[in-house]
Order: structure tokens, then C-alpha cells, then sequence
């Protein structure tokens, strides 16, 4: 047995009376002993509960309540709007407007438990599959980053010797020039001197002579010394007149001109480069994604008829047009102004920024939590921005102007102009190139289960297609100029019907429609976004 203390019957205890459990019902979240679980399959109230052996039971499992936490009340009725089991106060507070209100009891009766539990646990093991890959790129990424990191310090030094050998050779380069000129302006400037100096001693000795020699001569030799000493004196005149005209009695200046790309060098060397952290987003899909209407096979809706829709908030915004808008995941509002700026707004729209990308743009959609796409039909082209780093982190250029966007699985649909529709991956390669029929331009289409959903307002049409261009069907049922379009959960498509101030909701199969609002528009343009 999982457990080694015995369980006690809920009701005998009740009684003040001490009795072991032979059973455990999981609604009642308690033991009941032979007697008591006798009257507990007899009861309207009990009989369907779920009830296993007390061998079995493991109270470690915690039991899954069939009250609602927030009431207190049994859990009795279903929600298929809001894929929710509800007891009666829930339906009467929250769900008064929600229609095809079900028993739960019919519910379980028509769901495939099995089938969802192992969809689920399918699910938990990708997720488990999922984390364990990211816990394991994550250890790989730190082991690249300390990797990196070492390389960075590496090439630094590995600049810095080739810089500091580069400046040590310039330096005896230069040295040795200065050198070689100093020592030949030094020769040149001591044979001066050394002449210099050999004319003082001489004019001295001819001082001296004119001092002792020519006053104890006669008057004919003193007549010749005299001239011969005179003689001399002239040479040395002419000796002193001729260095004006010597290199060697011009006083030098060693001087050094400076290269002016040194500095320029050193102020372009600021820095010896940037660093920076790139961001790749990590894959993050799983093999598998349990969706809740899969669990929940009566929660399949194929009549639109039991479809409603409320306006439940209505936000003035000051812009004179706008091209197109989305709702982000977070709730944030995209708006896309015609031909300019791509605007960024809070959940009750409010301006918060206009966003960094240059060129007009015209249509956007989101590819995950981080980035949208959007068209500038006159370049050409459409640009990926990262809405952290506030980059555009890719330019996909195309070879026809572009309109309408949207997005699904990695893949970008867009409408170009000539009637052709484009999917193409995120690094712009194409994967297919679809010719349709279409009397305006593809301003507004949506990509969904292999599907591309395109209106023609000229047309007053909503055409549906498949990847090879193959018309599926076509809707043309009293539309007036249907400009947006999205999907809702069940496939079923909501389209604003722009000069019959009206929301359309035309089934998936294009079979059937309703007007689901048609009272407080005027001219409904973009304000519809793709639900998941």
C-alpha cells in the first residue's frame, strides 16, 4: 500500500466514529469505508464520481477539485467561449453574455480524456525536450562567451606587441637618422673650431711679434716684418670674409617634422574597437503544441451563428491615416501611419514612441515577442525590427513594390503589386510565388493554416487560397468595399466591411456569414486583430 497509516472514513468521522477506508473518491476528496461507500454509489449526487481502491490511492497525488476556487460552488457548467468550467455564480457574474453555455457533464461526456492526456503529456515532454535544450545552448553559450571573452584579451595584446614593435622600429629608425645628422653637423662644427684655433694662435704669434720683434729692428726690417705680418692679417681677414660663404659657420638646428597622420591616428585610436552583445533568438519551437480546443472536442464550432461580438472599449487616437495596426502580444497597440511612421502605443493608446526606422511604411505584422515586419511598398522591400534593441535587424528587398503582411510559422505573406502573392522565409528566400485574381491591391490578407485569405475591396470579395494558388473558395455575399481581414481561433473569418459600416464573420469554408456588429462604426478600416 503507498501509504502505512491506515485512512479513516470521511463520514464516520463526522460521526465521532473511527472506521478505516475501504475506498477513495477523488470528488470527495476522502475515504470511505465499506458502509458509507455503499450509500455513496446509491446517491444521485455520487454515483458518477471517481473512486479507486484504498490499496491504491496515493496521497501524495494531490486530489483535483470539482468546486469552484473563487464560489465555493460545484463545478457544473461550460464556458466554450472562454474554454472555462464555470458553476452557476461564475455564468451569472462573468459569463452573462457568453453564448453556448454547456454541462459540463455533456462536455466531459463528448471529451476524449485519453487523448488529451496524452497530447499533454506530449506537450510536458517537448517542453522538457525544449528547456533541457535551452539549459543545455545556454551552458554552450557561456562556454562560447568565455571562449570569445579570451579571445578579445588575445587580440588585444596580440595589437599591442604589433604596435609596440611597429613604434619600437620607428623609434631606431628616427634615432638613427638623428644620429647620422648630428654627428656629421658635429664634424663639420669641430673642423671649424679646429681652424678657428689654429688662426688665433697664428694672429697671436703675430701679435707677439709686433710687440717684440719690430721695436729692436732696424727701421728696413721692421719696414718688412711689418708688411709681412700686415700680409698675414689681410689672409685672415679674407679667411673670416670667405665663412659667410662656409656651410660650416651657419648655426644648425636639428629639427624633427612631425607626421600629422600620428595624430590622427592616435585620435582614430580612441578605442581599440567596440564591444558589443549580439542577440540571436534561440529556437524555441517545440515538436508538438497541445492547443486547448484539441482537448475539448465540443468546444468545435460550425455554426457561426452562435457567434457574437461587443464593443467593450473604445480608443480615440490622433492620427489622420493609418494604413495599418496590430496588437502586440503585451498588449501594445502598432499603428502604422499611411505612407510614414510606424507608432508605438500603450493598451489604451497612448503615444509612446515613434519607432527608429527610416521610410514610410504600410503594413506590419508580428513574428514573435520581440520583432515585427513591416512593408515600405516604395523601396521595395520589407524590414525586420527588433523591438528590444530597437534595430532593424534585416532588409528584405524585393523585386516588386509590396503591400499587405502577415505572418505565420517563420514565414512572411506579402502582397505585391500585379495580383501576386509572396511567402517567403525570414532571410527572404521565396518559397512560393502565388498568382490570384484581384481587381485592387493586396493591401489586406492573412496567412493561416497553409492558407493565404485576401480581400478585394474593388471586387467586394474575400478569396481564399492555397499554397499552390489554388482557389478554394471565394465569398461575395453583400459585401461593400471589405478592406481588414483576420482569423479567429475556430478558422472562421472576420472581415471590416468598410462602406456598410459593418464586422462580417464568414465561415472557414466560405459557406456562410453573419453581421456581427454593425451599430457605432463608421467606415471599419484596420481595427481587427489575428486572435490566437
Amino acid at each position: 500500500m503507498a501509504s502505512s497509516k491506515p485512512i479513516p472514513c470521511g463520514p464516520c468521522i463526522e460521526g465521532k466514529v473511527n472506521t478505516k477506508a475501504d475506498i477513495w473518491c477523488y470528488n470527495c476528496d476522502e475515504g470511505l469505508c465499506s458502509t458509507c461507500s455503499g450509500h455513496h454509489k446509491r446517491s444521485k449526487l455520487s454515483r458518477d464520481h471517481k473512486i479507486i481502491d484504498i490499496k491504491n490511492y496515493k496521497p501524495s497525488v494531490q486530489a483535483i477539485r470539482t468546486e469552484c476556487d473563487k464560489h465555493g460552488q460545484q463545478l457544473n457548467l461550460y464556458c466554450p467561449s472562454h474554454l472555462m468550467p464555470c458553476c452557476d455564480q461564475c455564468i451569472s457574474k462573468s459569463h452573462s453574455k457568453c453564448t453556448g453555455i454547456n454541462s459540463l457533464a455533456s462536455v466531459v461526456e463528448k471529451t476524449k480524456i485519453e487523448k488529451s492526456k496524452e497530447s499533454v503529456e506530449k506537450e510536458i515532454n517537448s517542453i522538457l525536450q525544449l528547456l533541457g535544450k535551452i539549459e543545455n545552448n545556454k551552458s554552450q553559450n557561456i562556454k562560447r562567451g568565455e571562449q570569445e571573452y579570451e579571445s578579445i584579451k588575445e587580440f588585444i595584446v596580440k595589437i599591442r606587441n604589433e604596435i609596440d614593435k611597429h613604434l619600437t622600429h620607428l623609434e631606431k629608425k628616427i634615432c638613427g637618422e638623428a644620429d647620422t645628422i648630428m654627428n656629421k653637423e658635429k664634424s663639420k662644427a669641430t673642423d671649424l673650431i679646429t681652424e678657428i684655433e689654429e688662426k688665433q694662435k697664428n694672429l697671436k704669434k703675430m701679435q707677439d711679434q709686433l710687440h717684440s720683434v719690430i721695436p729692436h729692428a732696424s727701421k728696413l726690417q721692421s719696414f718688412l716684418g711689418v708688411h709681412q705680418i700686415e700680409q698675414k692679417v689681410h689672409q685672415c681677414q679674407r679667411y673670416i670674409d670667405d665663412l659667410d660663404k662656409d656651410d660650416r659657420a651657419k648655426e644648425f638646428t636639428i629639427k624633427m617634422k612631425e607626421n600629422n597622420e600620428v595624430e590622427k591616428i592616435i585620435k582614430k585610436l580612441g578605442s581599440l574597437g567596440e564591444l558589443t552583445v549580439v542577440k540571436t533568438d534561440m529556437d524555441l519551437k517545440k515538436e508538438t503544441s497541445v492547443r486547448r480546443e484539441a482537448q475539448v472536442e465540443s468546444q468545435e464550432q460550425s455554426n457561426i451563428n452562435n457567434m457574437t461580438i461587443n464593443i467593450e472599449k473604445k480608443i480615440k487616437i490622433n492620427m489622420e491615416r493609418i494604413s495599418d495596426m496590430i496588437c502586440l502580444m503585451d498588449g501594445r497597440l502598432i499603428i502604422v501611419e499611411w505612407g510614414a511612421k510606424v507608432n508605438l502605443l500603450t493598451p489604451d493608446g497612448k503615444l509612446l514612441k515613434k519607432l527608429p526606422i527610416p521610410g514610410k511604411a504600410f503594413s506590419v505584422t508580428q513574428i514573435n515577442q520581440n520583432t515585427i515586419a513591416i512593408t515600405y511598398h516604395c523601396e521595395k522591400a520589407i524590414k525586420i525590427f527588433n523591438m528590444e534593441n530597437e534595430t532593424v535587424t534585416k532588409v528584405i528587398t524585393l523585386d516588386k513594390y509590396c503591400y499587405g503582411l502577415s505572418s505565420s510559422d517563420d514565414s512572411l505573406v506579402v502582397g505585391l503589386i500585379d495580383d501576386v502573392i509572396r511567402i517567403i522565409d525570414l532571410e527572404g528566400n521565396t518559397l512560393k510565388s502565388i498568382q490570384v485574381k484581384c481587381e485592387s491591391y493586396l493591401n489586406y490578407l492573412v496567412y493561416c493554416n497553409d492558407r493565404v485569405i485576401y480581400s478585394d475591396c474593388n471586387g467586394n470579395a474575400v478569396y481564399c487560397v492555397d499554397q499552390s494558388g489554388k482557389q478554394i473558395w471565394e465569398y461575395k455575399q453583400d459585401l461593400s468595399w471589405p478592406m481588414g481581414l483576420c482569423t479567429d481561433t475556430y478558422g472562421n473569418i472576420i472581415v471590416a466591411d468598410q462602406d456598410s459600416d459593418r464586422i462580417i464573420v464568414i465561415s472557414k469554408d466560405g459557406k456562410e456569414s453573419k453581421v456581427l456588429l454593425s451599430d457605432g462604426l463608421r467606415y471599419p478600416q484596420m481595427y481587427l486583430f489575428e486572435t490566437k
